[in-house]
């Protein structure tokens, strides 16, 4: 069994398969328990009923929770059409119910306008703090908080399923989008209502349902096959190899002259180790590099 200090030194971020039952912060307390390290951080909350795609980054990948929580989104969600409830989706009080009473395609030409930039209202159950307090602290104690709108953007919207009672839809979507309130607004623009039925994120940044693992299924025995090196979220960028020189200056946070095109790199030593996503700038009439973000330490 490894000890203390060698599971300490785990980098790297696994794919969770999140159940039903568990909070984002349930799985987080559980792999810290499974791995015996402190420094782990979640990308994003999943509802405690919907399931899939919740990357948990550890040790030093916890500095891209960020841009992972940033990250494009897809999920497939359930719609009841005829229901509203006040969370939005089917586990919450019903509010009203009517009988669905649109055709096959006024459904489907309802679901796919809401591809685009949209606005949204956030829901009252959701996380988002006003005054200190998150919205779901005023909803359980029956206070209303107005709320202002905000843009998102549904890049995609794939109708795999639908009949004149449910659908089923697969979304990808930006951050910040909420799919129980996305189902609601399907509901209000068909007249007659609608709520969330269920909810799996299948995928958030390159991180797939394909490549997750369920927390139950997790031990010291196999959770290297599922770590992902902090390196792979960044295969976009051109890889460059640095002399020892310019690397002390990048983890010193130093610029150094580079003679490369401007953007962004993944940086190594000779060694092969990742040490930053580095960023290449004209400065001082000469192109130069420095660390945007750095992993080596």
């Amino acid at each position: 069994m490894k000890s203390k200090k060698d599971m300490n030194d785990i980098n790297g971020i696994i794919v969770i398969n999140k159940e039903k039952g568990y909070t984002s912060h349930d799985v987080v307390a559980k792999l810290r328990r499974i791995l015996n390290t402190r420094k782990i951080g979640h990308t994003g909350t999943l509802d405690p009923e919907a399931t899939g795609v919740l990357p948990v980054c550890i040790g030093k990948a916890t500095k891209i929770c960020d841009m992972i929580l940033n990250s494009q989104k897809e999920y497939i969600a359930g719609i009841k059409f005829g229901i509203t409830t006040d969370t939005q989706d089917i586990f919450g009080n019903v509010i009203s119910q009517k009988e669905p009473c649109a055709s096959i395609e006024e459904i489907k030409e309802a679901i796919l306008s809401f591809e685009g930039e949209i606005e949204q209202i956030p829901p009252m159950y959701s996380a988002i703090k006003v005054d200190g307090k998150k919205l779901y602290e005023y909803a359980r104690s029956g206070v209303e908080v107005e709320r202002t709108s905000r843009k998102v953007k549904i890049e995609k919207i794939e109708i795999c399923e639908v009949s004149k009672e449910n659908a089923l839809i697969k979304v990808s979507c930006s951050k910040g989008t909420y799919i129980r309130t996305l189902c609601d607004d399907i509901g209000k623009k068909l007249g007659f209502g609608a709520c969330m039925e269920s909810l799996v994120r299948t995928k958030s940044s390159i991180f797939d349902i394909e490549k997750s693992i369920k927390i139950d299924d997790l031990n010291l025995d196999n959770y290297k096959d599922y770590i992902i090196n902090i390196d792979e979220v960044f295969l976009d960028y051109e890889k460059i190899v640095v002399n020892d020189e310019i690397k002390m200056r990048l983890i010193n946070g130093a610029k150094s002259t580079l003679d490369k095109d401007e953007g962004k790199y993944r940086v190594y030593d000779k060694d092969g180790n990742f040490i930053c996503v580095g960023k290449v700038i004209f400065y001082n009439k000469r192109n130069v590099i420095v660390s945007e973000k750095l992993f080596y330490v």
